[in-house]
């Protein structure tokens, strides 16, 4: 049973994010989210940070590690990621420590805001004046494959509605959009998996 998550992301507007999702979706289990600066300030940190979890983890405790994929080779990544938390001497779902599982590696392909495609409904709801027929078009219809980078790409739809003309606020719409998706009809795979695994903490 596990009985609280510790969740580490990248930056503060995943961490905005999964404070709109996170509430009521766990059940008993409780969590908190810790964010960084970026990508690589999570990355520089975290076998610090792991090893130090290693001094007082116990097995109804998991940590939760969320990165973007940005350009990077999956599996390289995912690699890098199980070896800081096996180094630190915790069990992963790969490699469990006398079968206990500690620390749960998860990509967000390519960042966070493919999450947001994926729920297109919850945009428009964020954002009324959004073309609500964006996931049929081809640079969008798989979240997880949305060429020349999804903030980017979420920067200029949202532009064309006349919204964040100054630049994408990332935090802001994080916060905007998240508190309207519904993880039950999420179109990119990443966050499904992503989803499933804390659902399957839930107590």
């Amino acid at each position: 049973m596990v009985e609280h998550v510790e969740i580490l992301v990248e930056e503060p507007s995943m961490a905005e994010a999964l404070r709109q999702l996170l509430p009521g979706a766990l059940g008993a289990t409780t969590w908190e989210v810790y964010e960084h600066r970026c990508k690589d300030d999570l990355l520089r940190r975290l076998p610090e940070r792991l090893r130090a979890y290693a001094g007082w983890l116990g097995a109804t405790t998991r940590v939760v590690v969320v990165v973007d994929r940005d350009d990077d080779a999956c599996d390289e990544l995912k690699g890098q990621l199980e070896a800081v938390a096996h180094a630190a001497g915790l069990g992963t779902p790969a490699k469990p420590k006398r079968g206990v599982v500690h620390v749960v590696n998860r990509l967000a392909i390519e960042a966070l805001e493919a999450w947001f495609f994926g729920d297109w409904e919850a945009v428009c709801a964020a954002y009324p004046k959004v073309d609500p027929n964006v996931p049929q078009k081809a640079p969008y219809r798989d979240p997880d494959n949305v060429k020349g980078g999804t903030w980017e790409a979420l920067e200029r739809v949202l532009q064309a509605a006349g919204y964040h003309a100054g630049g994408l606020a990332k935090k802001q719409a994080a916060r905007e959009i998240a508190r309207h998706m519904d993880p039950t009809r999420n179109r990119s795979h990443s966050f499904g998996v992503f989803w499933r695994s804390l659902q399957a903490m839930a107590t």
